[in-house]
């Protein structure tokens, strides 16, 4: 089992950058695929990105591409969100989320472990 606990929300003007970070429990963090998922008040969570287990691929919601850079750091249990350019309309909680699988997924369901979520709110 796996313990996640994301950091490096907050306040931001359109236009500005913030960094995530997720942080990882345990000594088997390059067993676990990885991602990121975001939810706006009223709307259902949804996909952003993820990363496979050596971080040599990845994969991003296509409104997103650009924007946002996924990476991990095997050595540091850590996987982070690089996110530029943020809009308005990126304010969310954003979670990270991590399974013990072979090949990246990008549905909620399929990842049996979340963080509890970090603030990211984005003014116009």
């Amino acid at each position: 089992q796996v313990q996640l606990v994301e950091s490096g929300g907050g306040l931001v003007q359109a236009g500005g950058s913030l960094r995530l970070s997720c942080a990882a429990s345990g000594r088997t963090f390059d067993t676990y695929v990885m991602g990121w998922f975001r939810q706006a008040p009223g709307k259902e969570r949804e996909f952003v990105a993820a990363i496979s287990r050596s971080g040599g691929y990845t994969d991003y919601a296509d409104s997103l591409k650009g924007r946002f850079t996924i990476s991990r750091d095997n050595a540091k249990n850590t996987m982070y969100l690089q996110m530029n350019s943020l809009k308005p309309e990126d304010t969310a909680v954003y979670y990270c989320a991590a399974d013990k699988r072979l090949a990246i997924v990008t549905q909620a369901y399929q990842y049996a472990y979340w963080g509890q979520g970090t603030q990211v709110t984005v003014s116009s």
